[in-house]
């Protein structure tokens, strides 16, 4: 009796063991990690998914995908120590760094560094084919979806219409929820800034043909004088199966960030590991192709991560800015 007694208690033992949640290499460590990415619909959300999904096999602890508006609120979280890391692109890492726009209630938000490249952003204009509409001027007076208030295109399109003197009336929105209303009729065309291929454009190129708006040379140099974050970014022909040529237009870069207070080793060995998957992220989406070390030069502002600097130290990339 006592031997089998023993025998079930070590069976229980064992059982609780394996029930136990898996705790972190370090025990200094957080005991979790959130990443501020965007709405369902964009390239944010479906490569911060995919990125999670790597950390938590590799950190030893559950690290989560937590959706968002985008960078500007991302940017607040991070400030508030609600998310640990956060995607970010650089115009909007700006306006926040410096405290320059609305959403910052004017106080300068500097508690990012940044971490990692991720990917060029470019802004790209769609309608449905049906709509008669060939050119950004001839979207006055149509309904534009721009996603989320805190995201990218909702920081920048409003700006960008200013420029160009587009009159059109703005929607918010989760992505794919805007690209619903687009293939109901509801809205008229999306304005769009994020990687590419663009998951909600893939899925109205599924459901009929859709048509791609350029900017003229005039339009991109008028609006890289008005912003001088811009970049010349190009949407390769072929990346969607309604782009026939190649789609020149403006862009921004994507950059990881994390709050100051993570600790080095960890933020080291998140480089490290995202870094050593990067095939992986690049079949979790494209756009990943350029999360490669040397593209740490398009970030010319923001300091980088103690954990970060010293990765790349280490690496042989030389000159990134400091933390602290």
């Amino acid at each position: 009796m006592l031997r089998s007694a023993a025998k079930i208690f070590a069976m229980l033992l064992a059982l609780f063991a394996v029930c136990q949640p898996a705790s972190a290499v370090e025990p200094h460590w957080p005991s979790s990690l959130t990443i501020g990415t965007a709405s369902p619909g964009g390239t944010y959300y479906a490569y911060g998914e995919g990125l999670a999904r790597i950390l938590t096999r590799a950190l030893n602890l559950p690290v989560i995908a937590r959706s968002t508006e985008g960078p500007g609120q991302n940017i607040l979280l991070l400030e508030a120590g609600e998310i640990q890391i956060g995607f970010v692109t650089l115009g909007v890492a700006l306006q926040g760094w410096n405290g320059s726009a609305p959403w910052t209630g004017g106080k300068q938000l500097r508690a990012m560094r940044a971490l990692f490249p991720m990917y060029d952003t470019p802004f790209q204009f769609m309608v449905r084919e049906g709509s008669g509409i060939r050119a950004v001027n001839e979207l006055s007076g149509k309904r534009v979806g721009i996603g989320p208030q805190g995201g990218t295109s909702g920081a920048y399109i409003p700006e960008f219409f200013k420029v160009l003197k587009v009159d059109a009336s703005l929607t918010h929105g989760d992505w794919a929820d805007l690209a619903n209303q687009v293939q109901a009729g509801a809205l008229d065309a999306l304005a769009v800034a994020a990687g590419v291929p663009f998951p909600s454009f893939n899925d109205l190129e599924r459901k009929g043909k859709v048509r791609y708006l350029p900017l003229t040379s005039q339009q991109i140099l008028d609006l890289r004088l008005a912003m001088p974050e811009l970049g010349a970014s190009v949407v390769g022909a072929g990346t969607y199966p309604s782009l026939r040529s190649n789609y020149e237009t403006v862009g921004l870069y994507n950059f990881a960030v994390a709050h100051r207070d993570v600790p080095v080793d960890l933020v080291y060995t998140i480089l490290e590991t995202v870094f050593a998957n990067h095939d992986e992220l690049v079949e979790i989406h494209s756009a990943a192709a350029e999360t490669v070390p040397g593209n740490f030069t398009r970030n010319t502002f923001l300091p980088f991560h103690d954990g970060a600097s010293r990765w790349y130290q280490n690496k042989g990339v030389v000159g990134v800015m400091r933390g602290d």
